[in-house]
């Protein structure tokens, strides 16, 4: 019992690192699926460059997409604020609200930089993209000292279906390749510097300690998990206590409920300051002496997808 103990604890404590290396190993096999199964480039000057950056770009825009809106730091900034545009950036901090957004929008692009990269590394797409264009820089620098036939036969270089002799046509296959290659290196390179100093500049402006700051993290995720769990148990309750009533045609139970604005100080999100010293704003909110306990007189809710105003 107790080794299953620590193998779960020790799945815990590492679930950014598996789910990152999930992620590789997700993006790495989608890559291979694209290559072998649905891709297979006209080798044509009219459509190369369009269809093989459709291919590599593609895919990446749509991983952007997906973080972005899976974010739940977005969200806890985004909604609502139609309606109350001051919830953007509260206090008018505006640097802080541009930081939350840089921070969303680079843990969204973690995984179409993967995709790029594994894309880069393999070469299909980027030989085909690259061999269409129908410029004269990239077509001196692959048929430099070679003959006319080099420039109409390059787009078809990628299929190995070119009239040029064998050994020329492998020739450009690996310069198309290289090129991938080492553009494929060249962001993971900027992509490792960029989030080790932005890593060690995160850590240098700190306000806490390592060790609160690691107890700050652990605090937050028990809270997360805490909250689901509850808000869980307390939505049954108050169905069952919506249905008795509507059942047994009798007046409701009183049910504690928070109002309005109580939701509103928790949903919002949180920055560390000595002068408060709380770690999420649900704990700002709880240890507040001068807090609202008046509950909602009822309960309204904005019609949304499948929900109905009550």
């Amino acid at each position: 019992m107790d080794t299953f103990k620590t193998v779960i604890n020790f799945f815990i404590n590492q679930r950014t690192t598996i789910g990152y290396s999930f992620m590789a190993a997700l993006t790495i096999g989608g890559e291979r699926i694209f290559s072998m199964v649905s891709f297979q480039c006209p080798c044509n000057h009219s459509q190369n460059l369009v269809y093989g950056l459709s291919f590599l770009l593609g895919p990446a825009f749509v991983l952007l997409v997906l973080g972005i809106f899976f974010s739940e730091r977005l969200w806890r900034l985004f909604t609502g604020c139609c309606m109350n545009p001051c919830k953007l950036c509260p206090r008018h901090d505006y640097l802080s609200c541009v930081f939350v957004l840089v921070k969303v929008i680079a843990k969204a692009t973690v995984a179409p930089i993967m995709w790029l990269c594994v894309a880069l590394l393999n070469g299909t797409f980027y030989e085909c993209a690259i061999s269409g264009l129908d410029n004269n820089l990239v077509l001196d620098l692959f048929c430099k000292n070679k003959t006319d036939e080099c420039r109409e036969e390059l787009a078809r270089v990628p299929c190995e279906k070119s009239n040029l002799p064998p050994a020329q046509n492998m020739e450009l296959l690996l310069m198309l390749r290289a090129q991938s290659q080492i553009l494929g290196w060249s962001i993971i390179l900027t992509a490792a510097s960029v989030g080790l100093i932005g890593t060690c500049y995160k850590n240098c402006r700190s306000q806490v300690s390592y060790l609160q700051l690691t107890f700050w993290r652990k605090y937050m995720d028990k809270e997360k998990e805490q909250f689901d769990t509850f808000a869980s148990e307390y939505a049954g309750k108050l169905a069952e206590r919506n249905l008795k009533s509507f059942f047994e045609n009798r007046d409701p139970d009183a049910f504690p409920f928070p109002n309005h604005k109580a939701w509103e100080e928790i949903s919002a999100l949180y920055t560390f300051s000595r002068s408060e010293q709380y770690y999420s704003t649900l704990q700002r909110y709880v240890e507040r002496v001068d807090r609202d306990f008046s509950p909602e007189k009822r309960l309204v809710l904005e019609e949304h997808d499948d929900m109905e105003a009550v």
